[in-house]
């Protein structure tokens, strides 16, 4: 993403927020440009009986919720800690001005945004899927290689919970412990110490 330093040199500010508590709501303006130092943020929504979707899960030095901001509409989501975090906050027209002066960091932005773009076109087409082991293989590929940008022969550690598995591909948990444990059947998986391991 954008270089730290970068961003201090551009006055941005540090926030300290503790674990569970909303950086914005669904609904809201979009006002800044939020890049995390330390920590993890989940970008979510709820539907109509309360059942959270997680849009994405962010780690550090990511940003999230830049679409907005380039768009002028407001937030399709609210953004919430997981853990205590550290973040970069910049306002929208300092942002701006940071990448005009900065052709390598509006590049970055536009190939992270590009990236998410695809994940979504990946998502949406699974979502549709009634194979629930499918729609999970697909997300834990995907956090491997473009995520934790590890090469396919690698073993990731799955750092997600079950509820978040759940949450990010629409299904619910029970579905997705009995999915998981189909999928170590077949070898797809491994689970040691309720950990996944892909």
């Amino acid at each position: 993403m954008i270089d730290p330093k970068l961003l201090i040199q551009f006055n941005a500010e540090i926030l300290e927020i503790e674990r569970g508590n909303v950086i914005f709501e669904y609904g809201s303006k979009a006002q800044y440009y939020y890049q995390i130092k330390t920590g993890e943020v989940k970008m979510n929504n709820f539907n109509r009986d309360g059942k959270e979707f997680i849009q994405g899960i962010f780690y550090s030095d990511q940003s999230f919720g830049e679409p907005p901001l380039f768009a002028d509409v407001n937030y399709p989501a609210g953004a919430e800690t997981i853990t205590d975090v550290e973040v970069f906050r910049l306002p929208k027209d300092v942002f701006f001005d940071l990448l005009n002066k900065h052709p390598e960091a509006h590049f970055n932005i536009s190939e992270v945004l590009a990236s998410r773009l695809y994940y979504k076109a990946i998502m949406a087409s699974e979502i549709s899927s009634q194979d629930p082991e499918h729609r999970i293989i697909r997300l834990l590929d995907y956090t491997k290689k473009h995520i934790q940008k590890m090469e396919t022969h690698e073993i990731l550690e799955v750092d997600l919970t079950r509820q978040q598995i759940a949450d990010l591909t629409g299904l619910r948990v029970e579905t997705v412990i009995r999915a998981c444990k189909a999928l170590e059947k077949k070898g797809d998986i491994e689970i040691k110490k309720r950990k996944i391991f892909r």
